[in-house]
């Protein structure tokens, strides 16, 4: 049986200069984790719209459930407008007063996430006071046993120290990356040197993995007590847009499997690699590594570098 993974929160048209993606954090992870073999939803809101209506009809291309996404009567569907740096990284900027900024605990939404195994949520989505409720709600409709996976994600002014400081408590999970660990230590008070703040983060907040993903100096995680460093796949980067959702899915469904802290960490850092490699945020994997995931557990093996191109730099 398939596990059940929901991303909560935005979904959003990326506006990038090639023409408009499906994006944001919670349907980037969805999208991920049902390609990789989980049965995926999102839950969120759209705007009565041609953008609302082309998302939920692209979700259930990809076979992400959108019985959890609400229709809005007044406020449109979420854009950001997308530039890309030299180095692949993408600028945002996120358009205030749309739809999943005004998101409802409703019904449906609770059964969904019921159901869940793991879900998926940031702060982004929680700007609003009206989001944020619905959120928490939310995630106090998981199962006592589900998976709580709080990928920071801080975006522009978006977020305060008492929204992550109510997602950690939350959080059985917490997913950073290497610039969004400064802040944290900032914010926190937190001692010098990764492994020391991921630690202290574990600690007070009770979490019981921490995911540090430090884009060309691979990525760092702390789980049950056990550290697992790996340096990144060397990849050419077209862009990294949704690399760490896809991380995240990853290492979610490895958790999830009961996979050895190593093979996960492994299985997680080629499906990122392959999400550089390929433009946008949602590509389609390859077909074996696909397969690795939808197996639910495999043996170690010789690292996938067949699917990755020739290297330029190293990414996680």
């Amino acid at each position: 049986m398939a596990f059940k993974l929901v991303g909560i929160g935005e979904v959003l048209w990326d506006l990038l200069p090639e023409g408009r993606q499906l994006g944001g954090a919670p349907a980037n992870f969805a999208y991920h984790a049902g390609a990789l073999g989980a049965e995926a939803a999102v839950v969120s809101r759209v705007g009565d719209d041609e953008a609302g209506r082309g998302l939920v009809e692209q979700l259930q291309r990809w076979g992400v459930s959108t019985q959890g996404i609400e229709v809005d009567r007044e406020a449109p569907t979420g854009t950001v407008s997308v530039e890309l740096g030299a180095d692949g990284q993408p600028r945002f900027t996120i358009h205030e007063g749309v739809a999943w900024d005004r998101l409802e605990a409703g019904a449906v939404g609770r059964q969904v996430v019921a159901a869940a195994d793991a879900v998926c949520f940031g702060t982004l989505a929680q700007r609003s006071p009206r989001s944020r409720e619905a959120i928490r709600a939310l995630l106090q409709a998981t199962r006592t046993d589900a998976w709580r996976i709080f990928d920071v994600n801080l975006r522009q002014s978006f977020y305060s120290r008492e929204v992550i400081e109510e997602s950690l408590a939350w959080a059985d999970l917490l997913k950073v990356n290497e610039t969004e660990l400064p802040r944290l230590a900032e914010l926190f008070h937190l001692p010098a040197g990764e492994r020391a703040q991921l630690q202290e983060l574990a600690e007070r907040f009770g979490l019981r993995t921490v995911v540090h993903t430090r884009g060309g100096h691979g990525s760092l995680i702390l789980s049950d007590r056990e550290w697992s460093e790996h340096p990144g796949i060397a990849t050419r980067v077209v862009d990294t847009i949704g690399a760490g959702d896809s991380f995240t899915a990853a290492m979610t469904l490895g958790l999830l499997a009961g996979w050895p802290l190593v093979e996960l960490h492994c299985r997680a850092t080629e499906v990122a690699a392959a999400v550089c490699s390929r433009a946008g945020g949602t590509p389609e994997l390859p077909y074996p590594l696909r397969e690795l995931f939808r197996r639910q557990a495999v043996p170690m093996a010789q690292p996938l570098s067949d699917l990755h191109q020739p290297p330029s730099n190293s990414v996680s």
